[in-house]
């Protein structure tokens, strides 16, 4: 029989045997001293019982050996790729309790598998973006280098080849750092480290990096909120997602234009409001602008590189946070982002 494969079991039987036959011999002899009519009789119910018994634990041990060859065969159908493959662990007991442990061992290992899955998707996918979108600024510094070489140049063609190939390199050097930023983000590996803020202080932050261009193009930023609202979060990063919203306003507004940035507190959090007075999102891109790369072919910015929403929505979504759009063409945009307080919940 194969329970007898198991050298504890065989062991175990004939012990048992042995012990069985001990007592029966033991009981008959004293028996026979005692009672000589009787001992044929019981020494027969005593052999009886101990086949019965023997019989139970044969049924019993080869009962479990076959669950043991269901819960092999299920192990090796995983092994072989059955993601599926399940040992049935519906009743209780210590052997259950070891399958139920290995399915959960099978669940943990195809979560990983599925993150592993995941994580190269998404490098694929990164480098197929980055090798995309560095193609045209590559291209056109080959082209200016090109014409920087030809000895018959006159000098101000030169400066203004040199010009285009640094802005190319500045687009270059933007596309790869927010790149970064924002794989960093997805990847989890960086560490969002909050501290209570004043949103007023940030904000102030804010208009002082548009200072100079805010002059340059005639344009005007307005603040309006209360200096006691606080939020916690990441000075640092919020400040790059509320930049790259102001500066997607600054990209869409006309000289003259009026960019307003309202915070206020609200019953469970508080909420950031940057309003312009720009050209609007056609409706046909309002449902991608946070996609990355999304490029409108209603836009007139063909300097963008289509990160910059991308990036302010994750880390506004790092923060627990959410960010709304809401756009008319000719009238302009406004962002609402709206963060929770846990303890106002």
């Amino acid at each position: 029989m194969k329970i007898f494969a198991n050298e504890e079991v065989k062991k175990l039987f004939l012990v048992l045997s042995l012990i069985l036959m001990a007592s029966l011999l033991l009981t008959q002899g004293f028996l026979w001293l005692c009672y000589q009519r009787f001992s044929l009789f019981l020494l027969l119910v005593g052999v009886l019982a101990g086949v019965s018994i023997l019989a139970v634990c044969c049924s019993y041990f080869k009962k479990q050996y076959q669950i043991m060859e269901q819960a092999v065969s299920q192990i090796n159908a995983y092994l072989d790729g059955n993601r599926n493959a399940r040992i049935e662990c519906d009743y209780e007991g210590e052997l259950y309790r070891l399958f139920h442990s290995v399915n959960s061992l099978t669940a943990v290992l195809n979560a990983h598998a599925d993150n592993e899955l995941r994580e190269k998707e998404f490098l694929k996918n990164t480098i197929s973006d980055i090798s995309h979108q560095l193609k045209t600024p590559l291209a056109a510094l080959n082209i200016y280098n090109g014409l920087l070489q030809d000895e018959d140049i006159e000098a101000s063609s030169v400066k203004e080849f040199a010009d285009l190939s640094e802005q190319e390199l500045d687009r270059i050097e933007t596309l790869v750092q927010s790149l970064l930023k924002i794989t960093k983000l997805d990847a989890g590996s960086i560490v969002i480290e909050k501290s209570m803020e004043s949103v007023a202080d940030m904000m102030q932050d804010v208009e002082l990096h548009f200072a100079y261009r805010a002059k340059q193009e005639q344009k005007e930023i307005v603040l309006s909120g209360t200096e006691d609202i606080s939020l916690l979060c990441d000075r640092d990063w919020l400040i790059e997602a509320i930049d790259n919203i102001v500066k997607n306003a600054f990209d869409h507004t006309e000289s003259g234009a009026v960019i307003r940035i309202a915070w206020k507190a609200l019953p469970s959090g508080v909420q950031i409001v940057i309003k312009d007075n720009g050209c609007g999102i056609h409706p046909e891109d309002i449902h991608h602008i946070f996609k990355r790369f999304y490029r409108s072919r209603f836009s007139k910015d063909m300097q963008g590189i289509g990160l910059g929403l991308p990036l302010a929505k994750a880390i506004v979504e790092a923060h627990n946070g959410t960010i709304e759009v809401d756009s008319e063409l000719g009238i302009g945009t406004t962002f609402a982002m709206n963060f929770l307080i846990p303890t106002k919940l």
